[in-house]
């Protein structure tokens, strides 16, 4: 018995050293727009902000607001697509300040093969005045700061990019918020290394729907959001689509935050458990080969320390130590990030075997014929 929790605990140990120099330094959540000053050359070109809003009204006209209130020296207008709301999100939307082109429009329901946001979007999209070169495509709980946009631009001009990406900070304060929320950000940098997304020479590509702006001609250039229409994890979809041709960047954002708020572990699982078997491409022998690394990755190491009394192994349980260490000090400048206790770096592998049922989850709802459930919406294409 001793034999097999070292070998766990050695393999766990050599993947997390892997990881700390191996995988693009993700765990540093060291990727942060810069500053506007001069960067766009005092050139600033026209933008059109598209909010997707299905079920909204409760944060919507905090994210108009903030949309209202941008600093940008160019032209910027506001389109809001009103996704088959049933909650008054149409006329919350309404009652937010006016300003900056504001259009409301009532999406219709989306065609078959269509995702209900892409569809959104693209009614939005087709609203855009012609002449506006970046599409901002944010999300209806997303609160920017007033210079948001404005970074935006300037890193996408002074970069010659085609689309820049902040990954909006969570809401953090519920007790589940606290547990899941920066694991949650952290799986994600894990992924989808930041600063492989940023290297043109890496096929890396990925961005977060909450904040993408995105230039006109490289969303031609890959034939609409139609390329992409049926895709459920779409901003990485998109980010995919357009880094084939073109140039994109990936960060954290310091002005942005998301007010959803993720009261109950219900919630958090629904988010998750709607995508997480797509992500593995809808395959049994991958999502055996996920639950199976999660549990050497995650779990072997605090089991290896915990159940010593047991095995009695004096190399287990250094192995194990030195592993779960090495899993905090990855994890800490993520929960830092979001306020959390130095020592509640140590709880990373509670959050991750939660996320591991999720994904058991996620897949057992596609094999039910209810995968991609999303507000009161399923959208599951096959394998």
């Amino acid at each position: 018995m001793t034999w097999i929790w070292t070998g766990f605990a050695a393999v766990s140990l050599a993947a997390w050293a892997w990881l700390l120099v191996g995988r693009g330094g993700f765990w540093r959540a060291a990727e942060r727009l810069g500053e506007a000053d001069g960067a766009a050359a005092g050139q600033w070109p026209p933008v059109t902000a598209v909010v997707p809003a299905r079920n909204e009204a409760g944060v919507i006209g905090r994210a108009l607001r903030a949309l209202a209130s941008q600093d940008y020296p160019g032209r910027l207008a506001i389109i809001v697509v009103d996704d088959g709301s049933t909650d008054g999100t149409a006329a919350a939307a309404r009652a937010a300040p006016a300003g900056r082109g504001s259009e409301i429009v009532q999406g219709s329901p989306p065609p078959t093969g269509w995702t209900g946001k892409l569809w959104a979007l693209d009614q939005g999209i087709a609203r855009a005045a012609p002449d506006s070169r970046y599409l901002w495509l944010t999300d209806a709980d997303i609160v920017h700061a007033p210079d948001a946009l404005r970074r935006l631009v300037a890193k996408a001009e002074a970069g010659r990019l085609d689309l820049v990406s902040v990954m909006a900070r969570l809401r953090c304060e519920t007790a589940w918020e606290k547990l899941l929320i920066p694991a949650f950000v952290f799986f994600f940098q894990k992924l989808y290394p930041f600063s492989r997304v940023n290297d043109a020479a890496s096929p890396t590509a990925a961005a977060s729907g909450g904040c993408v702006l995105l230039s006109r001609a490289a969303l031609a250039r890959i034939g609409g959001l139609a390329a992409i229409r049926g895709e459920l994890i779409d901003d990485c979809a998109l980010a995919r689509e357009v880094k084939r041709g073109g140039r994109i960047w990936l960060g954290l954002a310091d002005g942005s935050l998301s007010i959803r708020p993720y009261d109950r572990l219900a919630d958090i699982w629904a988010m998750v458990a709607r995508t997480a078997f797509h992500q593995l491409g809808y395959s049994t022998a991958l999502l055996a080969a996920t639950v199976i690394g999660m549990l050497l990755l995650y779990a072997a190491p605090p089991l290896a320390v915990l159940v010593w009394p047991a095995h009695g192994g004096d190399v287990a349980l250094a192995l194990g130590v030195l592993a779960w260490l090495a899993m905090a000090v990855c994890y800490r400048p993520t929960s830092a990030l979001y306020g959390r206790a130095w020592w509640e770096a140590a709880l990373l592998p509670l959050a991750a075997l939660l996320y591991t049922a999720m994904t058991v989850d996620s897949a057992r709802r596609h094999w039910r014929g209810r995968g991609g459930m999303w507000k009161a919406r399923a959208f599951a294409p096959e394998a």
